[in-house]
């Protein structure tokens, strides 16, 4: 007896929609190298000037590798709805695809649009910044985008171009290729199974292909984490297509808050501890390895100390090569005084704001954790903590910033890490600003209004230089044309960057103006200046590790003088408070640190990334480290095996301490 099979069943139907899923993977992996491809022409001058040709066939080659696993992915999220459809409800398949394909495309479209700022802005196609950004001001975030980048025209745009490939996948779907057609001629049966066989072996490829990134198989897989091969970042950032971007912004956060990306043992925390604290390895209480002792004051107990953090406050514009651009004059001013010492050499804690405040209030580095949004930060004060072993000192302490008191829940998070007073844009009543703060001057005005004869410690977080750039620099003041005519030729015409400049020639304007009027007021001040980080905007559009990264540490105050700081000093954000002790502490004054003082031992630092010495800069994750000189030139030799330690020990205690508490104990990795 013959069998036959429904029509919905038949090899006809199936050849029909298995074709239909392969032409919409091809039409998926042909925008996305297109896509590509116009990202790095648009964005060419990014590329590096060693980079040739080759280079970028190579990243196109790549690219498409990847993007096949990719166009897999998005061909199922429309083929799988319109295969089940097409043998339960064929009257509904014909408009599900295309309802879900105009779905996946628009997404692709707005992606693409908005990867064009994201890599100015970080230099990087999507990361980790998305997530970062989900626990910040959406409404914030939002008016950004708008003021800023033109959402509206842009999400227009995109959904334009979204249309256009809609159309043209229809357009591509209705037309017949030669393998169609030839099944309407009368062949002979060995042949037509030669023709299904060979249809089959497609379908199998296309699917490995898929599977393994361009590969066969997993051995030579392409996938985010080996796709960069080019020595190019700038090109090792366009092979990731935008859903490969967020997949990666997605597994290294799921690392991050799982605390995988940390692989300490209590044995290895022990033993670097150890070597950080300059002593054997003689318990488990890691803070006993923490414990330090002041060596004696330098300068006379200053009334008030100021600890700025100042938004994107880059150490680039500081630079003899930019002396000429005149956006850096009340910083020049201040490191010309005989009351002023400085530090080129300095890291932040971490790519974001919320990195730098949690490194100053905590004293601990960016070691994975969320400190902000951790349980444990809310019980009580860390021992590294600033504000409780300042007012051990004799000071009240208070937090200012110009933001709202919900961002990052900062308000919640400083004081339950032991400061006495915080203050933010709501207690500042209708002062001018952007919706992630007033404007520096309101923000500094407020804080010389609250100022008093009671020994201080305060710590400034000010919003201004920060997108969308809404300040007036102009009215103020700013010489947009002066800038102009100092920049090279091939950017003066980067309007954006020269709205950029303007507002860190207003910060360091205000800084200024508000460092002279607090030594007015009281002359017997102590000031501490940083970036909270840099890594937003540059002249060169190839900056060196050490321009884009470097922030400035500039301290300054009845006391101090040229030669204050080691000569040779270097460090990060953890290092403030240990400096600000060591300067104005009794000896004997016991306090906790990860840290150490730029005044008496610390000539190196380290963050989330990178580590810093005062002759190099390198990558801090690669073995063994790659040093890149400060300067230009040939890069210096370094000690690597201290380096490695030094950062390990940084990052394995930051890591445990606010985590687990001060005992080692194996048993509480257990449930990690």
């Amino acid at each position: 007896m013959k069998i036959t099979f429904p029509a919905r069943l038949s090899w006809e139907n199936f050849h029909t929609v298995m074709l239909k899923g392969l032409k919409v993977y091809a039409f998926y992996l042909a925008v996305l190298s297109l896509f590509r491809l116009f990202f790095i022409v648009y964005l060419h001058d990014y590329l590096g000037p060693a980079s040739g040709t080759s280079d970028i066939l190579m990243a196109l080659w790549r690219g498409s590798r990847l993007s096949m696993q990719t166009a897999g992915c998005l061909a199922l999220l429309s083929f799988l709805p319109s295969l089940c459809l097409h043998y339960l409800w064929p009257r509904a398949e014909r408009w599900s695809w295309r309802v879900m394909n105009f779905i996946v495309l628009a997404v692709l479209a707005v992606l693409y649009a908005a990867s064009f700022p994201f890599y100015r802005q970080f230099r990087m196609n999507f990361n980790q910044m998305l997530f970062t950004g989900a626990n910040d001001d959406i409404y914030a975030l939002f008016i950004t985008m708008i003021q800023q980048y033109w959402l509206p025209v842009r999400l227009a745009g995109a959904l334009l171009l979204a249309y256009g490939l809609w159309r043209l996948l229809l357009a591509w779907l209705r037309w017949t290729p030669v393998e169609t057609r030839l099944r309407t001629v009368c062949l002979a049966t060995p042949v037509r199974w030669l023709g299904r066989l060979a249809f089959l072996g497609g379908i199998y490829l296309a699917v490995l292909l898929g599977i393994f990134g361009g590969s066969l198989g997993w051995q030579t897989a392409v996938d985010w984490e080996n796709a960069g091969v080019t020595k190019d970042e700038f090109l090792n950032e366009a092979i990731l297509d935008n859903p490969q971007a967020i997949y990666r912004a997605w597994v290294l956060n799921s690392r991050m808050l799982a605390c995988n990306g940390l692989d300490f043992t209590v044995e290895d925390i022990r033993s670097l501890a150890a070597v950080l604290a300059g002593r054997q390895p003689d318990s488990d209480n890691l803070d006993v390895y923490l414990q330090k002792q002041a060596q004696g004051a330098r300068i006379d107990k200053p009334r008030h100390v100021f600890v700025i953090l100042s938004e994107s406050f880059a150490n680039w514009p500081l630079l003899d090569k930019y002396k000429d651009i005149p956006i850096a004059a009340g910083m020049r001013a201040l490191l010309a005084e005989p009351d002023t010492d400085y530090c080129p050499t300095f890291l932040p804690n971490g790519a974001s704001t919320v990195s730098a405040v949690t490194g100053v209030v905590t004293g601990f580095a960016d070691a994975n954790l969320y400190l902000t949004t951790m349980p444990e930060s809310f019980r009580e004060p860390y021992v590294t903590a600033s504000a409780p072993q300042m007012e051990k000192l004799g000071y009240t302490t208070d937090f200012w910033y110009a933001g709202p008191a919900t961002w990052e829940r900062i308000g919640a998070f400083t004081q339950a890490q032991g400061f006495d007073r915080f203050y933010s844009r709501g207690d500042f009543g209708d002062v001018p600003g952007s919706v992630w703060g007033c404007e520096d001057e309101c923000l500094y005005a407020q804080i010389l209004a609250g100022l008093s004869d009671t020994p201080g410690f305060h710590v400034i977080l000010n919003a201004s230089n920060h997108s969308p750039y809404d300040v007036d620099v102009e009215a103020k003041g700013f010489d947009k044309e002066a800038v102009r005519a100092a920049l090279p030729p091939e950017a003066q015409a980067d309007e954006e960057l020269l709205r950029e400049l303007g507002h860190y020639w207003y910060a360091d304007r205000e800084l200024a103006k508000f460092v002279r009027e607090v030594k007015d007021r009281y002359p017997d001040s102590l000031f501490v200046i940083v970036g909270d980080h840099a890594d937003r905007y540059n002249i060169d559009k190839m900056p060196s590790t050490y321009e884009r990264y470097g922030i400035p540490f500039i301290i300054s105050g009845r006391g101090i003088h040229k030669g204050t700081l080691l000569a040779d000093s270097a460090g990060s954000q953890i290092d403030i408070v240990p400096t600000i002790i060591e300067l104005i502490a009794p000896k004997g004054f016991a306090y906790m640190a990860i840290g150490s003082s730029l005044t008496t031992v610390n000539k190196r630092g380290v963050n989330y990334g990178f580590w810093i010495t005062r002759q190099a800069i390198g990558k801090a994750d690669t073995v063994p480290l790659v040093p890149e000189a400060v300067g230009g030139g040939a890069p210096p030799a370094i000690d690597d095996q201290a380096m490695q330690d030094y950062i390990n020990a940084v990052r394995s205690l930051s890591w445990w301490r606010p985590k687990y508490g001060p005992l080692l104990d194996a048993a509480l990795l257990k449930d990690r």
